[in-house]
């Protein structure tokens, strides 16, 4: 019983009438007829007994018909969802993001979320180095990256982040004695292979700088920096952003000067089509929040 069939079935099962039910279906009454019958040759058994009371259901065509529906039921709902995948508006976004959109990248999903329910949304922490990776790949479907992206790669501007540093509150430190002093602060770093962006942007500020960093150890992960620090290992050099994770204990140092600061947008793959990431990328794009982070 093929879909248009089964449309006929449960019409003239829900109405009782053929020409009722040929309304609903917008056909003739005859061309019901054939439908009716071919799905009783098909299945061999009558359905409907037809009298002058109309088309009463039999013990077979009665135990069919709460099923009939819902496989129409079914369908219906399906074709439904079928045409909010073609429009974007539901199925699955695998996004990445990072540090410096720790603040930024929850808030946009969640506004995305209220517009289209539909989606299910999966967000992973990753370098950005990775998550371009994943990205050329198809593995990502959009990710808020350290900026510039490689090609064929497009990415849309949102936000600064910047250079401070993370020093012990038992230290305290001062701003303006950092540089002159810098070589004097066991310095803590994190693995390149974890964050090649980060692990550049600290290298090319020390040389630009003109200073000596006195490396003692090397981490895994910012958290894990973050908490050397407190305990008073030594002092590091993270993105501004830091701030919305640091613990107690750590002072977070402002720097200025060349090679401190770096842009963090939302990249993507224009050469795969995709209308549920394109229409999250316009959400963010028209976003009022994307002009919000770290400056």
């Amino acid at each position: 019983m093929d879909n248009r069939q089964l449309r006929a079935f449960v019409a003239l099962a829900e109405l009782g009438r053929y020409h009722l039910a040929a309304e609903r279906l917008c056909i003739t009454q005859p061309a019901l007829s054939k439908q009716i019958q071919a799905i009783e040759l098909q299945l061999g058994t009558r359905l409907f007994e037809r009298g002058r009371q109309g088309a009463l259901l039999t013990a077979n065509g009665e135990a069919l018909f709460p099923r009939a529906r819902e496989l129409l039921t079914q369908h219906e709902q399906f074709h439904q969802y079928q045409l909010q995948v073609v429009k974007g508006e539901a199925g699955r976004l695998a996004l990445g993001f990072g540090l410096s959109s720790f603040h930024l990248a929850p808030q946009l999903v969640a506004a995305f979320r209220q517009r289209f329910p539909q989606v299910v949304v999966g967000l992973e922490d990753l370098p950005s180095e990775r998550q371009c990776q994943l990205l050329l790949a198809g593995k990502l479907q959009a990710g808020f990256v350290r900026l510039p992206v490689p090609a064929p790669l497009q990415a849309q501007p949102l936000l600064s982040d910047r250079l401070v540093l993370a020093a012990p509150r038992t230290m305290a430190l001062q701003a303006e004695n950092l540089l002159a002093d810098f070589s004097l602060y066991p310095l803590l770093q994190l693995k390149p292979s974890r964050g090649r962006g980060l692990s550049e942007q600290a290298l090319r500020f020390i040389a630009v700088q003109g200073l000596r960093a006195n490396v003692v150890q090397q981490a895994e992960d910012i958290q894990t920096l973050l908490a050397l620090v407190a305990a008073g290992i030594g002092v590091a050099l993270l993105p501004q952003s830091i701030a919305f994770i640091a613990p107690a204990g750590v002072d977070i140092l402002p720097l200025s000067g060349e090679q401190t600061q770096w842009q963090v947008g939302l990249a993507w793959d224009p050469q795969r089509p995709d209308a549920l990431r394109d229409n999250f990328v316009q959400g963010v794009i028209s976003s009022p929040l994307a002009l919000q982070g770290p400056v």
